[in-house]
């Protein structure tokens, strides 16, 4: 008998947190669903939503809202929970300040076709982010000790000036088993350790 499917993010979801914005060195380079990422147009990463669903972001400072959609993944600093581009920061006037606090509403959900009998439905796993290191053997040692003591643990790229190394952690069906597993982490790890959940796409 196949899993459940994990439940995914519902229209009028919200969350609020910490956006930061980004554009060089990433401008032109592929982001995580594939595409070049334009930091002229208006998307976002997020950590977990899946790709192109559409999110609106109110900034909580100044009241200035913009649409987005999501096709990359990020931000990898604890605290924060959306990266939007250059044309979407400069919307809700993120660009001076480089962060600001928002509530962000999920509005649209991506577009998918119907899976024929023989196509498999994608399943959302997810994982904890433990790290982000710009020296790869440092990056190895900690992917090493969180596979002893977790069971699986892998490192995953992320390009740049210089490159970072993200040290992920786990591999759940759902966002809430990972959330449990940052939270022993945490435990763990005591304050020294930052813990967070990400989706793992394929």
């Amino acid at each position: 008998m196949a899993p459940p499917h994990p439940i995914e993010p519902r229209i009028g979801q919200t969350e609020e947190g910490i956006a930061s914005w980004y554009g060089h060195p990433y401008h032109g380079r592929q982001a995580a669903d594939g595409e070049i990422y334009d930091m002229e147009k208006m998307v976002a990463a997020h950590r977990t939503l899946p790709f192109h669903t559409w999110v609106r972001v109110y900034n909580l400072d100044n009241q200035k809202t913009v649409e987005v959609e999501i096709i990359d993944r990020g931000p990898f600093i604890d605290g924060r929970i959306i990266d939007l581009s250059h044309a979407a920061a400069q919307a809700v006037a993120l660009i001076g300040p480089g962060t600001a606090r928002v509530r962000i509403q999920i509005i649209a959900a991506p577009q998918t076709a119907v899976p024929t009998i023989a196509a498999a439905v994608p399943v959302a796993r997810f994982a904890v982010q433990v790290g982000a290191f710009r020296d790869r053997k440092t990056a190895e040692r900690v992917k090493d000790e969180m596979a002893g003591r977790y069971g699986t643990a892998k490192l995953v790229p992320r390009p740049g000036s210089p490159a970072v190394w993200r040290v992920l952690v786990g591999n759940e069906s759902s966002e809430d088993g990972a959330g449990g597993l940052a939270d022993r982490i945490r435990k763990d790890g005591g304050e020294k350790i930052s813990a967070f959940v990400v989706r793992l796409d394929s």
